[in-house]
């Protein structure tokens, strides 16, 4: 059963990458306060979150802050050296917050993993975009398959 608007954030050890190397940090203290604007990929640096999805966020995040939003974090089923090779590729700064949840913990707890083994990527996270407010979430999008229709920026912009 996945994560319904109402419902608080799992509370699970996922890593950051930092100039220092990965940081190790629970997810309330990277989501549980102030409004948060969460959006999972199937994985870094794939076509879609890749040219897409991570890139929309980046361009929209002066929008989202202008509406409130004090955090906007990115979390796919990778560790976090990929994930700051990919934010470094993807020219990132510190627009977004990039989460590695290697093993998946996260995903899991959220309810919206999927199995990608067919394309030989194992499990992964659906693609979604989620806001959250002190820790609890009020709006959730989930795509049906792999496309970028109700999580991009723009849609999350809409919504707000």
């Amino acid at each position: 059963m996945s994560i319904a608007v109402g419902d608080k954030i799992p509370d699970v050890k996922v890593a950051i990458p930092t100039a220092d190397g990965p940081k190790q940090v629970q997810t309330g203290e990277l989501l549980g306060s102030g409004k948060v604007v969460l959006f999972g990929v199937p994985g870094a640096f794939t076509p879609t979150c890749s040219d897409y999805h991570l890139p929309g966020f980046v361009l929209r995040a002066d929008e989202l802050k202008a509406k409130g939003v004090g955090t906007i974090a990115c979390v796919s089923v990778n560790d976090a050296f990929v994930m700051a090779a990919w934010a470094d590729a993807r020219e990132v700064g510190d627009k977004v917050l990039m989460i590695a949840d290697g093993s998946a913990e996260l995903t899991r707890a959220l309810g919206l993993e999927v199995d990608l083994s067919g394309g030989g990527l194992g499990l992964r996270s659906k693609r979604y975009a989620a806001v959250i407010q002190d820790g609890v979430v009020t709006d959730l999008s989930v795509e049906d398959g792999l496309g970028l229709d109700v999580s991009s920026a723009d849609a999350v912009l809409s919504r707000l």
